[in-house]
């Protein structure tokens, strides 16, 4: 090969690594709405929203996830994914809308309105409503030496919001064989369940980048993760109540 034709060929490989890096950065669209299903494997009221959100995580524009709790525990069987904090999280909501109610299975969407979560119609109102408005900021994530970076930056301007960034990690598929309790004898499947909740940073309306270690998105079981901000705000006790969801961003599947 002569001499300009390797000049060439080195520069369009140059050229495709360059194109290739800027859309590793390149902000992903925004989702339309983050939907949080509050759901009990001792629940018989259950497994139909169980189903639903399994159906709208199919939805590229969507962000949907499952939060089992544990309140129901004593119904004769223990939630194997429940966690005392989810319950504690779906509390909180309740208590920073005003409305006090705390059900399963219930759906939270955007942190902000609440709907039956298998009522289909209901949450897809309030997914519309939501898009119309959009989130007020875009996230970009990189994974690069064992550290997560996450680009947080203002869409239509600089605001005023006062949000903690977190990182859930997720298993996108679990199904589990119920023994006992109100579903005994089925097994109840369920999409992206989430793990746990680290904190990994604030944002403050402006353009910004937090790092964060790669284990902040790993956890037993799981195989993803989705990185939110959330606005929050003190209780009269001092706890943090987690408010509206302001921007959401799926990491890439682990292999």
């Amino acid at each position: 090969m002569s001499p300009r034709p390797r000049h060439l060929a080195a520069t369009v490989a140059a050229l495709a690594l360059g194109m290739a890096a800027a859309q590793a950065q390149t902000p992903a669209k925004p989702p339309k709405a983050v939907i949080e299903l509050f759901t009990s494997q001792g629940c018989s009221s259950c497994p139909p929203a169980d189903a639903l959100v399994v159906e709208l995580a199919k939805d590229p524009e969507l962000i949907a996830l499952t939060l089992p709790v544990t309140y129901w525990d004593y119904l004769g069987w223990k939630d194997t994914l429940g966690k005392d904090s989810f319950a504690k999280r779906q509390k909180f909501y309740a208590k920073a809308r005003g409305d006090g109610q705390v059900y399963t299975p219930q759906v939270v969407i955007n942190g902000a309105a609440h709907a039956i979560g298998s009522e289909r119609a209901e949450i897809e109102k309030a997914v519309s409503q939501f898009a119309a408005t959009g989130f007020a900021a875009r996230i970009a994530l990189k994974e690069e030496n064992g550290a997560l970076q996450i680009q947080v930056a203002p869409i239509g301007g600089e605001s005023e919001a006062t949000a903690g960034i977190w990182v859930l990690p997720t298993t996108h598929q679990a199904a589990v064989p119920i023994a006992r309790g109100e579903n005994q004898g089925r097994t109840l499947s369920y999409a992206n369940v989430v793990r746990g909740m680290v904190r990994v940073g604030d944002w403050t309306g402006k353009e910004t980048t937090v790092t964060a270690p790669l284990s902040a998105t790993e956890a037993p079981e799981a195989d993803g993760y989705v990185v939110i901000v959330q606005a929050e705000r003190p209780s009269k006790y001092g706890h943090m109540m987690p408010g509206a969801i302001l921007g959401a961003a799926k990491g890439p599947a682990k292999r």
